[in-house]
């Protein structure tokens, strides 16, 4: 228990959005993709998680942790439209309706909330997703439930110390998720064999490395200078730990990046792709539509849909 009270002490978490959305019509998406974490909980209606559509019971949570592909259905599930990522991005509006009054969370039909976070350790490795957490349904849990109530009703406000607020109720979701796992024993054995590599602080000197040098030349050799390990080694050393290659997780973080950028800048996409290391713009959206399902234009898109 000691390790993990070390590792919830050095997560940087980050509050991105929440969101109370009443479902307009029934669907199914494919392979929902996104880089933050969503908690998401169900007020009213139906919701259901996977190609075999296990069912969220009203008042209980899904969890998806970013960076995992995943099939999402929201409303009754046998009249529910299938679509792919890309075709929910463009035309959300047409799916989701949001509310905007705090009075109203929680009491309108076929609705649900959530909220989007990011959970870093040492600011450089995204925790849910590099301990492979599958999405996963939270039961019964009212305390939780009251504090995602909270940040939805407080998002709303322009109240004196909302951002601070805000905050501090995401940092304690994400205690509260990790509890839950702990607690319920869930995902023994990727916890045993994955949180072992946040004790290795070359391992770590790698993480910060590769988060300060994006746009930057991080080729194999490099990151042997940094952990100061042999070029030829350090690939194995890197999978040993983390499960995957440095160079497919750098370019995940590369673009997680180039997902901020869109999100938080007016910069062009050939900026954008330039910043994050990638020289060739075409090659860039190759890989971005790849990852996420989406062309990255289509990405910035969807942040203006945010606030359905």
């Amino acid at each position: 228990m000691e390790d993990y009270n070390k590792i919830i002490e050095s997560l940087g978490v980050k509050f991105i959005k929440a969101r109370n959305i009443r479902i307009l019509q029934p669907i199914t998406i494919k392979n929902f993709y996104d880089v933050e974490n969503t908690l998401l909980i169900l007020f009213n209606g139906e919701v259901s998680i996977g190609d075999e559509k296990i069912k969220v019971d009203v008042g209980d949570m899904l969890f998806i942790p970013g960076g995992k592909h995943v099939t999402v259905t929201y409303g009754d599930p046998s009249n529910a439209k299938t679509v792919s990522n890309e075709e929910f991005m463009t035309h959300r509006e047409s799916y989701w309706e949001g509310n905007h009054d705090p009075k109203l969370i929680g009491h309108l039909p076929n609705s649900f909330g959530y909220v989007s976070f990011e959970a870093k350790v040492f600011d450089s490795v995204n925790f849910f997703n590099s301990l492979d957490v599958p999405p996963f349904i939270i039961k019964r849990e009212e305390h939780l439930a009251t504090t995602i109530d909270q940040i939805l009703a407080e998002d709303m406000t322009d109240l004196a110390g909302k951002g601070r607020i805000i905050k501090i109720k995401t940092e304690e979701i994400v205690i509260e998720v990790v509890r839950y796992i702990l607690k319920n024993h869930l995902f023994v054995e990727q916890l045993v064999t994955n949180s072992t590599y946040f004790k290795d602080p070359r391992l770590i000197d790698i993480f910060a490395y590769i988060k300060e040098n994006l746009g930057g030349d991080l080729s194999n050799k490099v990151l042997a200078n940094v952990a100061n390990v042999s070029e030829d080694y350090v690939g194995q050393y890197f999978k040993m730990l983390t499960g995957i290659n440095p160079q497919d997780y750098i370019e995940y973080q590369r673009m997680e990046a180039a997902v901020g950028l869109l999100r938080t800048s007016k910069k062009s996409i050939r900026a954008i792709g330039s910043e994050v290391g990638y020289k060739d713009t075409a090659y860039f959206c190759r890989r971005f539509k790849m990852m996420f399902g989406i062309p990255a234009g289509k990405m910035r898109r969807r942040e203006s849909l945010m606030n359905v």
